[in-house]
């Protein structure tokens, strides 16, 4: 009997993971080859015409690179910015305490809030971003209302709200270095480049390797930021899958259509995620 405690003392997490995670999968899967509005007590199986219509839609290859692009951009920067500002911050003193809280705020605050508080910091006409680039002598921008820019800005607004998680996480990890390496480097003379390529970086890349999939996954899955601030303009110029699948799913009321981009989606995931793990972690150094 001894030995069914530990999955007595489980059982409750595996009933909510396979109630709430699993057969949502399975259940949009099997959606993603039927017609159905939500409305109409019948499903109609249509097998893969779903994702054929899928495939054949511009639109669906548009919101895909748009995707692809945002969350390459997103991970890069924040990642690259986040190590420096980790590398700047890891120091003694109450400045450098303040200045850790003061960077990890944006994190906490409601994304609703923040993205209120971007509109109106990108508002063509009256926005606080304008005015800064008039001080220095640059063009206005019209930001979220050009399509060219729409995109990029996006990305500077979901970049300022999670740097200082990744901040956090990347000092919690350079305080876990040896300071004997350092010490060692610093008998030799070793230039900081090549401490930060040799010793750093290296030392570093667990906590590299997980914020990149964290960051990657949450990316991908962008869907607040999109709703409030462009609800995908414009001319589709930031719509996002996880708003398309919401849009075609919600609005439009396709809802084997929209299960089909789901299951593209989270193919996408499951594919990146992968190579991550195929590829990227061959590159993580364990202490």
């Amino acid at each position: 009997m001894r030995r069914w405690v530990p999955y007595l003392y489980t059982t409750p997490a595996i009933v909510i993971f396979l109630l709430f995670f699993i057969y949502p999968i399975i259940y949009m899967i099997y959606l993603s080859f039927t017609s159905w509005n939500l409305i109409s007590p019948t499903k109609e199986f249509v097998g893969f015409e779903n994702y054929k219509s899928l495939f054949q839609n511009p639109e669906f290859w548009t919101v895909l690179s748009n995707t692809v692009i945002y969350t390459v951009l997103t991970v890069v920067i924040s990642v690259a910015l986040s190590l420096l500002c980790a590398i700047w911050l890891n120091r003694k003193g109450w400045i450098f305490r303040f200045l850790q809280g003061a960077i990890f705020s944006p994190y906490v605050i409601s994304l609703v809030s923040i993205s209120l508080l971007w509109m109106w910091m990108m508002d063509p006409q009256y926005g606080l971003l304008n005015w800064v680039l008039s001080l220095v002598g640059l063009p206005p921008s019209k930001w979220l209302a050009d399509t060219g820019s729409a995109l990029y800005s996006l990305v500077l607004v979901n970049v300022w709200k999670h740097i200082g998680y990744n901040t956090l996480v990347f000092i919690a990890g350079l305080q876990s270095i040896p300071k004997e390496i350092y010490e060692a480097a610093l008998i030799d003379r070793t230039p900081w480049w090549r401490k930060l390529t040799r010793i750093t970086i290296p030392m570093l890349s667990p906590t590299l390797f997980f914020l990149l999939i964290i960051n990657t996954i949450n990316s991908f899955q962008v869907f607040d930021n999109v709703q409030i601030m462009t609800q995908g303009g414009p001319v589709n110029s930031t719509n996002m899958l996880v708003y398309y699948v919401y849009q075609y799913g919600f609005d439009f009321f396709k809802i084997g259509y929209a299960s089909a981009a789901g299951v593209i989606l989270l193919l996408l995931v499951a594919l990146v995620t992968v190579f991550h793990f195929k590829f990227l972690s061959k590159r993580v150094h364990y202490r």
